[in-house]
């Protein structure tokens, strides 16, 4: 199959990348830079230039190939709202190329938010990036064979650079690593080889309109991600006052103070996905969290 990936040289997109060849899939891999380009040929994808808001380049990428995964997005919490918008845009430009095609339409969501309902996610449900989700969902009733793979706040392995370093870094530079409360709260985690291989399992055979959860640790206490983070800086591990978290962890406070339970039960058992990888807590022992450390 020829395959379509936005976000090709992320830290998922280049994981999905090798994932998909080592299958025996072609991959056509967005590019926007030459140097997203020299990386993406040195694996042995095919280079396609464009970019997530140059829609002519989405519209033409998705119609040369069998199949679309779409990782690609506008990490700017400062405007949030216009990320989500390029991603709506992006995923109705793509639908609409794929429209009664029945090729697959693999997209990434995220799991944090779905805290916000009270209780043990599953599946199912809509998060943030709400409108992204349901035109998803809507793909399937014109026929897209379209699936959602719904990320955890944490998806790790060496070369991360998301909440987990940032965390990191902050504990570094104040000299303390520090958890919300009593730190109860929980995080769901993967490692970033189990999350490439269920967007693979998904553009071969997710039936239309599924939501899937790339969950291996359903739910880690943020205490013990503090805990493993003091003890690798050699700093103390202390608590911080819930409202205070915003202030001592700045934009990721408000992440790191939720609770969020998420389970992959039924995503596994419709795709026989099953993560083999080391678990957050194991990975975050390693040295390549820690190397600029000091």
């Amino acid at each position: 199959m020829k395959v379509f990936v936005t976000g090709a040289t992320g830290f998922i997109g280049s994981a999905i990348v090798r994932e998909l060849i080592e299958a025996g899939h072609r991959v056509l891999g967005l590019a926007r830079s030459d140097a997203a380009a020299a990386s993406l040929a040195s694996i042995g994808a095919e280079v396609y230039r464009g970019a997530l808001d140059d829609l002519d380049s989405l519209r033409s990428g998705a119609a040369a190939s069998d199949g679309v995964i779409h990782t690609a997005f506008i990490h700017n919490f400062a405007d949030f709202a216009r990320a989500t918008e390029t991603d709506l845009h992006a995923i109705e430009t793509i639908g609409a190329a794929l429209e009664g095609s029945g090729r697959p339409f693999v997209v990434a969501s995220g799991i944090l938010m779905l805290a916000m309902l009270g209780r043990l996610v599953t599946s199912y449900p809509a998060v943030p990036r709400v409108a992204s989700e349901y035109a998803m969902i809507a793909l399937a009733e014109r026929g897209v064979r379209s699936s959602i793979v719904r990320l955890p706040p944490s998806v790790h392995g060496e070369g991360d650079h998301g909440f987990v370093p940032t965390i990191i870094t902050i504990a570094r530079s104040k000299g303390v690593s520090a958890y919300p409360g009593d730190g109860s709260n929980r995080w769901p985690a993967v490692h970033r080889l189990d999350a490439a291989h269920l967007f693979r399992l998904a553009l071969e055979s997710a039936p239309a309109g599924s939501r899937l959860h790339a969950v291996a640790d359903e739910g880690v206490p943020v205490r013990e991600i503090a805990g493993v983070i003091g003890r690798r800086l050699n700093v103390p591990v202390v608590s911080v006052l819930v409202e205070e978290a915003g202030e001592h962890f700045g934009f990721l406070g408000n992440f790191f103070s939720v609770d969020s339970l998420a389970s992959s039960t039924l995503t596994q058992q419709r795709l026989g996905w099953h993560p083999v990888q080391p678990g957050l807590l194991a990975d975050l022992d390693h040295e390549y969290y820690f190397k600029n450390a000091g």
